[in-house]
C-alpha cells in the first residue's frame, strides 16, 4: 500500500539518484556533503523573494492602500481602497541567518 517501490531520479539536488551505487551502501545515508550531480548544491538557502512591495514614491510595504471620499445620501464618508497598480516587487532578498532547505532528506534532532 502507498508507494510503487520505484526510486526515480529527483528534480531537487538533495533527493535521491535513483541508483543503487551512490553512497547509501556504505550505510551513510545521512551525509551532509554535496550530491555527485549537483556539484554546487548545498543543503542551505541563503536569499529568498521578497513579498513586499515598491510604490511609485519608494515606499516599501506588503500591501498599499489610498484614502477614498464617498457620498453617500448626502454624507461623506472616507473608505480605503486596496492599491494594486503601479508596484515593484522588490526582489530577491539575502537572509541574516542560512535557513535548511525544505526538500533536504536528512532529520535533524537536537542530542
Amino acid at each position: 500500500m502507498g508507494g510503487s517501490g520505484s526510486k526515480s531520479k529527483g528534480f531537487w539536488p538533495f533527493s535521491g539518484s535513483g541508483s543503487g551505487d551512490d553512497a547509501s551502501k556504505d550505510g551513510n545515508e545521512q551525509t551532509l556533503a554535496r550530491v555527485r550531480s549537483f556539484p554546487g548544491a548545498t543543503p542551505f538557502v541563503f536569499t529568498r523573494r521578497s513579498s513586499m512591495y515598491f510604490d511609485e514614491d519608494g515606499d516599501l510595504a506588503h500591501e498599499f492602500y489610498e484614502e477614498t471620499i464617498v457620498t453617500k445620501n448626502g454624507r461623506k464618508r472616507a473608505k480605503l481602497k486596496k492599491v494594486q497598480k503601479n508596484l515593484t516587487p522588490q526582489g530577491i532578498v539575502k537572509l541574516d541567518f542560512p535557513c535548511i532547505h525544505v526538500d533536504f532528506p536528512v532529520i535533524l534532532c537536537e542530542a
